[in-house]
């Protein structure tokens, strides 16, 4: 196991990002609307997260158990900085969400790891949240925008951004009732 989460942390966490993210949908519609739409093209955001993405996976690489691969780990840790200035320097169009699909799937697997093996049956909660991050991380690296597309068609209306982020709301807050109550 590389990562020591419970599930009670991993649902706290999944539940509170989903809130996070939800309730200023809710709270402050166009303000949220519009720092959604700009999303996609941030340059400053994109640097950010492909930054957190960077360590995280540098420090992936220099302490988790390789196995019979560990010979690659020297030039693997050699090739991920020079890639990450390679993106920095060569990838201008939709880094951002780039970023984000690399976080995406970088954050789901502690999430299945610590319900991996678990007899409630709320951890599916928790499941379901990690493989949702990991079809929408694949989408986003890969096509990224389809990212761009699904924020133009959520904020197309205001009755289909709230009931978007109603959903999100909801379910980050059953994720996090039963990580308080269940796990």
């Amino acid at each position: 196991m590389i990562y020591d989460l419970s599930l009670q942390a991993a649902g706290v966490l999944a539940g509170l990002f989903l809130l996070l993210v939800s309730l200023p949908g809710l709270l402050m519609p166009e303000a949220a609307k519009e720092w959604f739409r700009s999303l996609p093209r941030s340059r400053l955001l994109g640097i950010f997260l492909l930054s957190l993405g960077f360590f995280w996976s540098f420090w992936l690489l220099a302490t988790m158990e390789m196995g019979e691969f560990s010979g690659f780990r020297k030039p693997l840790l050699f090739a991920l900085p020079v890639g990450f200035l390679l993106v920095l320097r060569f990838v201008n169009e939709f880094l951002a969400v780039r970023a984000l699909g690399i976080l995406f799937l970088l954050a789901a697997e502690p999430l299945l790891e610590a319900a991996f093996l678990r007899y409630e049956a709320s951890r599916l909660f928790v499941t379901v949240f990690a493989y949702v991050m990991i079809v929408a991380g694949l989408f986003w690296v890969t096509m990224p925008y389809l990212l761009r597309d699904h924020i133009q068609w959520s904020t197309r209306s205001t009755g289909r951004w709230r009931a978007i982020n109603a959903i999100g709301l909801v379910y980050g807050a059953l994720i996090l009732l039963c990580a308080i109550t269940r796990y």
